[in-house]
């Protein structure tokens, strides 16, 4: 299942796709488009602000398709929960007025997600937010390569997260 968004309550024109893959979302977390819809319009609000028309793809599908685009793209012939690829390697390169920027496409694994959220005592529709939340980070700039950079990344989606009224989910890690 496909479903757009573009809000009529935002100033900026959002142009949201989420691709469900995998049945296993909508089974356990029910609305997972609103779900996903919400955690890209946190992202996007708190990193970006208002800015001009923009364009995002979600697609939420199990660990055999996340496990292959690891491998292709990464070297790494495993699944993982979430992955970002972003369509510009400059995220503050210059739009033509009036066009989308093309951020590009975070992708969750649904097993894997859903094994991690039961080890951390997450909801799954939470530890989804929080994974899209970081992935929208990644398409927009932010990385978590040093210390400093993890730390900002870090606190970033801790307060993006808090405004969606879900917990800290660093809480505990030393």
């Amino acid at each position: 299942m496909m479903i757009s968004s573009n809000p009529a309550d935002r100033s900026e024109l959002r142009d949201i796709a989420i691709d469900v893959r995998s049945d296993q979302w909508t089974e356990v977390v029910g609305d997972v488009q609103e779900v996903a819809l919400r955690a890209v319009h946190g992202g996007l609000d708190a990193a970006m602000g208002p800015e001009g028309p923009s364009e995002v793809a979600i697609v939420l599908a199990d660990d055999a398709f996340v496990r292959d685009l690891n491998r292709d793209y990464r070297g790494i012939d495993q699944p993982t929960n979430v992955l970002s690829f972003a369509n510009d390697d400059e995220p503050n390169a210059p739009v033509m007025a009036g066009a989308p920027r093309m951020w590009g496409d975070v992708i969750v694994a649904f097993e894997t997600t859903d094994r991690e959220a039961e080890e951390q005592g997450l909801s799954l529709s939470d530890h989804l937010s929080h994974l899209i939340v970081h992935g929208i980070l990644h398409l927009v700039g932010y990385d978590h390569e040093t210390d400093d950079q993890a730390a900002e990344m870090e606190r970033l989606e801790v307060e993006i997260l808090a405004r969606m009224g879900i917990d800290d989910p660093y809480r505990g890690e030393v």
